[in-house]
């Protein structure tokens, strides 16, 4: 019998998505619901692979909090990618990046303690809430706002924030933010009780130029750490790796933690994990262009149909308005049954997406252009 606590989670929409047969239309289905990737390791990462599974030290326990060498490579890629020095003190090695997102308030927070969530914003941080048994507090993000948090008007609710959770490029509705922003929230929250996560796990997907570090804005790791993902970049997501880097009693609550929960990230997986930061520079661009032209076609395909995407400035998702007469749900449903393509629906992303799905572009080009034609055959209901 599960405990109260795991009893009294949010059911996570994924994990019961994954289980659940799909009642599919006559056509082929067009599978655009995944969120990762579809391209394979690149050639440089599975050769190191290859090589690290036959080294002795990988074949043992290692260091639990992760390699020296991991470490270096890290700290270099931040310095030439973001200007940012990284010391050993600002690090902390993942086994997955939702992991930390999930269990960093429980290490890190006293019950009771308020935690700001983006509203829409990835289903998992509620689960992040739930588990150390925190206060939400709802951090509403505006299409007239270009979903970015408007902290003037959560002054009330900021007295009692001690935690924020950001997310740009975001998901799921592929909004950016630029260093201005980041600069302004790290002069706000300078000082006080409250402190910033930024979830940068699509930081690779730059379409309108690189996306900004919020630790730029933060050089001295004062009020934020920062969460980077390898599934995403580096077509490496069932690696499961990533890392945490900058304020040093919020990274020293991620590695406390995971002292007592895990026993070191696989060597060879650290191995991979150096291989794809230390070609980064050629990797990054290669994954990046691939998703500009299938944001650029999907975009510009979608707009020519009046139905109405939100501009994808970053990430591999775009975020579509329902037709009238349905909500996310509904449509979601009625494009399986009638169009043979599977969509995300909005409910788990928060109560402010429930009139939207969300589109994944890891994807075939073709197939995005199938689901574009197939949108075009019922794009009348936008019409109405």
């Amino acid at each position: 019998m599960a405990s109260e606590l795991l009893n009294s989670l949010s059911p996570s929409y994924f994990s019961s998505m994954m289980n659940t047969e799909l009642e599919v239309g006559d056509k082929p289905l067009l599978n655009l619901a995944v969120g990762i990737p579809d391209g394979r390791t690149p050639k440089v990462i599975t050769d190191a692979v290859k090589t690290a599974i036959d080294k002795e030290e990988n074949q043992k326990y290692g260091a639990f909090r992760g390699k020296p060498e991991l470490k270096d490579s890290i700290k270099r890629f931040y310095k030439r990618t973001y200007g940012v020095e990284l010391e050993n003190e600002n690090i902390a090695i993942l086994f997955g990046t939702k992991n930390a997102l999930v269990n960093f308030p429980l290490s890190h927070l006293n019950p009771g303690a308020g935690i700001m969530l983006p509203n829409p914003g990835y289903a998992d941080y509620i689960t992040a809430v739930e588990l150390a048994q925190a206060k939400l507090i709802d951090m509403p993000l505006l299409e007239e706002n270009s979903y970015l948090p408007d902290f003037d008007s959560l002054e009330a609710e900021l007295r009692e924030t001690e935690l924020i959770y950001l997310n740009y490029p975001s998901n799921p509705v592929g909004a950016a933010a630029d260093k201005d922003f980041f600069d302004n929230v790290i002069q706000r929250f300078k000082g006080t009780k409250t402190q910033i996560v930024h979830d940068f796990a699509y930081s690779a997907f730059g379409f309108n130029g690189a996306h900004p570090s919020i630790l730029t804005s933060d050089p001295d790791f004062e009020v934020s750490m920062e969460i980077y993902s390898l599934s995403k970049g580096f077509n490496m997501s069932g690696y499961r790796i990533g890392f945490a880097a900058g304020n040093k009693e919020m990274i020293e609550s991620i590695n406390k933690f995971q002292d007592h929960t895990n026993a070191g990230v696989f060597g060879v997986t650290q191995d991979a994990a150096i291989a794809a930061l230390d070609n980064a520079d050629t990797l990054i661009p290669r994954q990046n262009e691939i998703f500009k032209k299938r944001k650029d076609f999907i975009n510009k395909a979608l707009l020519n149909l009046n139905i109405p995407i939100e501009p994808v400035q970053g990430g591999i998702f775009g975020w579509i308005k329902v037709p009238a007469g349905f909500d996310g749900e509904s449509f979601v449903t009625y494009l399986l049954k009638e169009q043979s393509v599977l969509a995300t629906p909005g409910k788990p992303f928060g109560n402010r997406a429930e009139d939207y799905i969300r589109i994944s572009l890891a994807a075939a080009d073709e197939d995005l252009k199938t689901f574009a034609e197939r949108l075009g055959e019922i794009k009348t209901l936008w019409e109405d």
